[in-house]
C-alpha cells in the first residue's frame, strides 16, 4: 500500500505466529513451517510470480504524503470540512491490511469531520522498505502524523493491534489526543505472548530466501484471504474486502512488515498495564466476539479505570466497523458527546 491483531477488514488477512497459540490476529500458520510440502510449493509460487498490478486508492479521497527526519514517506487520505474537528482513523496490522478497513467510518464522518486515514509504515502507499518494524516505529509514526499533519488535538480511532500503537503514541504525545477509541483491540487477553527470542527465531524463518516469500504468497491468495475473513465476519464478507486485501498484499515490499507481525514482534506484553492503564484521555473499547483474541481482562480493567468505558456491538466477530457500522457510529457519537 504509497504519497493500509491483526485482522482482515479492508480485505486483509490477519496472521499469527506459526505454531504458537498466543494472542495474535489470526491463526494463519498452523504448523505451516513444519510441513515440508510447502517448501517446493513456495518455490513454485516464487517462480510463477507475475508483475504486480498497480494498487488502486483505498479510499475515494485526496491522498497526500509526508516524511520527517526519522520517518520515511507516509501516505494518508484526508477529506471533510477544513475547519471541522479532526478525526483520525488507523487501520490494523496483519498480513494484508489497508486504509480500506476504515472505509465505512470514513464515508460516514467525512461530511461533518475533518477525517484523516494514515497508512502505517510498510502498508498502502507508504514506505514498504525492508527495514525493522516495531511497536515504537508505529507509535512514532502516529505521533508524528498528529504533530506534523493534523496539528490539533484529535479524536483517534484505532483498529485491532494498532490500538496498542495508538495508546503508546498517546503516552508519548498526550497533547495531540482528544480521545481514544479502540475497535476490537488486542491487549485485553490473558494469554501469554511469545518471547523476544522466539519472535526473532520465527522472523529469521520467514525471511529465508524463497521460503518466506512463497509462504507469504500462500497466505495472501484470494482463497486464503476469503477464508480468514469468513472467520472474522458475521455472514459473508463483502467481495470488495477480499479484492483490496489481495491487491495491497501483492505490491512490491508488501511482505516485509507482515513478517514482523507473523513472528509476534509487534505486540506489547502486558499491554493493559504498560499501555492502556496509563492513558489519561477519555477512552472507549468497542468489541463483541473475535476469532483471534479474547477480552478476558476487559471487565475488571474498565471497572478500575474511570476514564475508560466499553460498548458491546453485536453480533460481530472482529470487524465491527464493517459488520455493524451503525452500531459503531452510535457508540462513537455517544462517547464523543459524553452520553455513553
Amino acid at each position: 500500500m504509497r504519497a493500509h491483531a491483526r485482522r482482515p477488514i479492508g480485505g486483509s488477512a490477519r496472521g499469527s505466529p506459526a505454531g504458537i497459540d498466543e494472542e495474535t490476529d489470526m491463526q494463519i500458520y498452523p504448523a505451516a513451517i513444519s510441513d515440508a510440502r510447502l517448501v517446493p510449493q513456495a518455490a513454485r509460487l516464487q517462480r510463477r510470480e507475475r508483475a504486480d498490478e498497480t494498487l488502486p486508492p483505498a479510499l475515494d479521497a485526496p491522498r497526500e504524503q509526508f516524511s520527517t527526519t526519522h520517518l520515511k514517506e507516509i501516505s494518508y487520505y484526508v477529506d471533510g470540512p477544513a475547519d471541522a474537528e479532526p478525526l483520525v482513523l488507523i487501520h490494523s496490522i496483519n498480513a494484508a491490511p489497508s486504509a480500506f478497513e476504515m472505509k465505512p467510518l470514513f464515508e460516514h464522518y467525512r461530511a461533518t469531520r475533518r477525517v484523516y486515514v494514515p497508512e502505517l509504515p510498510g502498508f498502502g502507499f507508504s514506505d514498504r522498505s525492508d527495514r525493522q518494524y516495531s511497536p515504537e516505529l508505529y507509535a512514532s509514526a502516529i505521533a508524528g502524523f498528529l504533530t506534523s499533519i493534523v496539528q490539533a488535538p484529535a479524536d483517534v480511532v484505532a483498529y485491532s493491534l494498532s490500538s496498542e500503537f495508538a495508546a503508546r503514541a498517546a503516552l508519548a504525545a498526550p497533547e495531540r489526543f482528544k480521545s481514544l477509541a479502540l475497535l476490537s483491540p488486542t491487549g485485553f487477553s490473558d494469554r501469554r505472548l511469545p518471547s523476544g527470542g522466539t519472535g526473532k527465531a520465527l522472523h529469521s524463518v520467514f525471511t529465508l530466501p524463497g521460503l518466506g516469500q512463497g509462504l507469504y504468497r500462500l497466505l495472501t491468495q484470494r482463497g486464503s484471504i476469503r477464508y480468514f475473513l469468513r472467520r472474522s465476519y458475521v455472514g459473508e464478507p463483502p467481495q470488495e474486502l477480499v479484492d483490496y486485501a489481495y491487491a495491497t498484499s501483492h505490491q512490491p515490499g508488501a511482505r516485509h512488515a507482515p513478517y514482523y507481525f507473523l513472528a509476534g514482534q509487534l505486540f506489547t506484553s502486558g499491554a493493559t498495564e504498560t499501555l492502556y492503564g496509563k492513558v489519561t484521555h477519555p477512552a472507549l473499547v468497542i468489541y463483541d466476539r473475535d476469532a483471534n483474541v479474547t477480552f478476558d481482562l476487559l471487565p475488571d480493567f474498565i471497572a478500575a479505570h474511570d476514564n475508560w468505558q466499553s460498548v458491546r456491538v453485536e453480533p460481530t466477530l472482529g470487524i465491527p466497523q464493517w459488520e455493524r457500522p451503525q452500531g459503531c457510529i452510535e457508540a462513537l457519537d455517544n462517547f464523543w458527546s459524553g452520553s455513553a
